[in-house]
């Protein structure tokens, strides 16, 4: 005799199995229609703007990776038995700056983003700011708002590179 897990197993799996095969056998051009009929007007304009900012994607990318790295190094030396509490309460520290920096560059770029409508990439280095904005209009006075936007953030007085790259 069947018992209920059993019957229940059996009926789940041939359902599956049934969703597979229909799934692998559907024609492809019923997907696309499915697809297309997605996509409106909107989305168009939102991957030309991805395609425009892929620039900015990569160097955000190269950095988080760097960052990555040296966070995955604090976190093995606050691990390691060898090294004295001050080693581990400067490597602490060194880690919690790295996430103090990654958090201010998130919030500046979309500060920017909302005040000037600008794809921007920005890498803080201690008081090192550069800023890179993706803008058809290369404008002495663009990059003096933005120089002041960033000020504005800070009590101190930051070294802050502004460059365009053409869209």
């Amino acid at each position: 005799m069947i018992n209920k897990q059993t019957l229940w197993f059996l009926t789940l799996f041939s359902l599956i199995l049934v969703l597979g095969v229909y799934y692998i056998t559907m024609p492809n051009d019923l997907l696309e229609k499915v697809k297309i009929d997605l996509v409106d007007k909107d989305s168009e304009a939102v991957l030309e703007e991805v395609q425009e900012e892929s620039s900015l994607v990569a160097m955000r990318v190269s950095l988080e990776e760097e960052r990555q790295e040296a966070i995955d190094v604090l976190k093995e030396q606050l691990m390691d038995d060898k090294l004295t509490s001050e080693e581990k309460n400067n490597a602490y520290e060194e880690l919690k700056y790295l996430n103090e920096i990654q958090g201010k560059e998130e919030k500046l770029e979309k500060k920017l983003k909302k005040e000037q409508n600008l794809a921007c990439f920005i890498k803080i280095n201690n008081k090192d700011i550069s800023v890179i904005c993706v803008s058809d209009k290369h404008d002495v006075n663009l990059a003096n708002k933005i120089m002041r936007s960033i000020q504005q953030e800070y009590k101190e007085r930051q070294n802050i590179t502004v460059k365009f790259q053409k869209k």
